[in-house]
């Protein structure tokens, strides 16, 4: 065993010099080659860094919610009508305690996120030249207005608008799609305005803050030609039956049951082979019911819903033979009345919108989830995937988000494989 320093004699003192000077050598070595491995440890990770892609933004900045949480959310408010209030006791049951205020902020800046996603929706919805309309009210919390206690928030009632385009039924070739508006009532300057730069066919409806869109311009030709619903007056005829038995609505019922039937041979086919069976099968059909409600109009009492029904068609009798013409055009606007539903589904479960702004948070929430639909994509799976690119992507390309051009994850990767 070897001795201690302090054990060595005195004439070995040049020997201990020596030692000591290696063993400070030693111990700067060893210095030296900690700080080296800090060093390369530090520009490798420096190298990851600068090699790895940064993270996505959020989708709500400053916020915790990720883009599968808020695409959740969402859906399950637009489409699966859950109000936030319940939304948040079920998140609370599986261990995620959210308050609803908090619920209702990343709904709203989720929505804002997507805004320029909706309006471009919109536009491309809206210039084309064959739409359905249909409205439907919602009622909106007002602080202006207050109940007779005077001592709660008032309640107006709003509207939300939807227009469709689906070129299917004829095999067109402009992907379908649903654009909805909030307004805060029900004027006719509202549609007007939605329709401002709007020309072509317009099915809808007997509402009259239409009419206006009908009238002649200056050049004689009225910029948007009405379609009538004949889905709408079978209706008033089926109630009529239904609550009287009467025969005469029975035969009404016959005669629009003959014109669906040949409808549903011609679905699907082109314009043109839809217009020639029309006017060889189904004028003539149009023109007897015409001439029979005419001949009944004078038997029945003149202030019954059976003569209302009768005078809703004669009154309008060009808007619903317009669908002889051209084979494009539905004989029913009944793709935007399924449009309208989930609003109608929806404000039985959350009620009311919280102000105006909130209407608008509804509209532009319905036009991203029915395109989506109307595309046949999972919303839910769609959503999350925009949340996560919308921020990041070019303005210049947001075209490609939308739901006709968006691909699915799986499909990016393998293309960039």
């Amino acid at each position: 065993m070897p001795l201690p320093l302090d054990a060595l004699p005195d004439d070995a003192v040049a020997l201990k010099a020596i030692i000591l000077a290696q063993r400070e050598e030693v111990t700067r070595m060893k210095a030296s080659v900690r700080a080296y491995e800090a060093l390369v440890q530090a520009l490798k990770i420096r190298i990851a860094r600068l090699q790895q892609p940064p993270a996505p933004t959020r989708p709500v900045q400053r916020g915790m919610a990720g883009p599968g949480l808020l695409a959740h959310i969402l859906v399950s408010k637009f489409d699966d009508h859950l109000p936030l209030y319940r939304q948040g006791e079920i998140l609370a049951r599986l261990g995620a305690d959210i308050p609803r205020s908090t619920l209702i902020d990343w709904c709203g800046q989720a929505v804002s996120t997507l805004r320029p996603l909706s309006a471009l929706i919109k536009a491309e919805i809206m210039c084309s030249d064959r739409l359905h309309v249909d409205d439907t009210p919602i009622k909106v919390l007002d602080p202006s207005r207050r109940t007779a206690d005077g001592k709660s928030r008032g309640v107006k009632e709003g509207r939300i608008w939807v227009y469709v385009r689906d070129d299917r039924p004829w095999g067109g070739s402009d992907p379908p799609g649903a654009a909805y508006y909030f307004s805060p009532d029900r004027k006719g300057e509202h549609p007007q305005a939605h329709l401002a730069d709007f020309k072509g066919v317009l099915q809808a409806d007997a509402y009259g803050g239409f009419k206006k869109l009908y009238e002649a311009g200056t050049d004689e030709a009225p910029r948007i030609r009405e379609a009538a619903c004949w889905a709408h007056l079978r209706r008033d005829f089926h109630d009529v039956w239904k609550m009287t038995g009467s025969p005469i609505a029975r035969e009404a019922l016959d005669r629009i049951g003959a014109l669906y039937d040949i409808e549903r041979d011609i679905a699907a086919q082109s314009a043109e082979v839809r217009r020639r069976v029309r006017q060889e099968h189904s004028k003539p059909r149009v023109e007897a019911f015409r001439a029979w409600c005419e001949s009944q109009l004078p038997r029945i009492p003149g202030k019954g819903d059976l003569a209302k029904a009768m005078r809703y068609a004669l009154n309008r009798w060009h808007a619903f033979t317009l669908f002889l013409e051209d084979g494009r055009v539905a004989i029913d606007n009944n793709a935007a009345e399924r449009a309208i539903r989930p609003v109608a589904i929806g404000r039985k479960n959350y009620l009311f919108a919280g102000s105006d702004a909130g209407g608008d948070i509804i509209a532009d929430a319905m036009t991203i989830i029915e395109t989506a639909k109307f595309a046949g994509l999972d919303p839910q799976a769609y959503l999350a995937d925009v949340l996560t690119r919308i921020n990041d992507h070019p303005a210049r390309r947001l075209d490609e988000l939308t739901p006709w051009n968006c691909r699915p994850p799986s499909e990016q990767r393998s293309r960039a494989a």
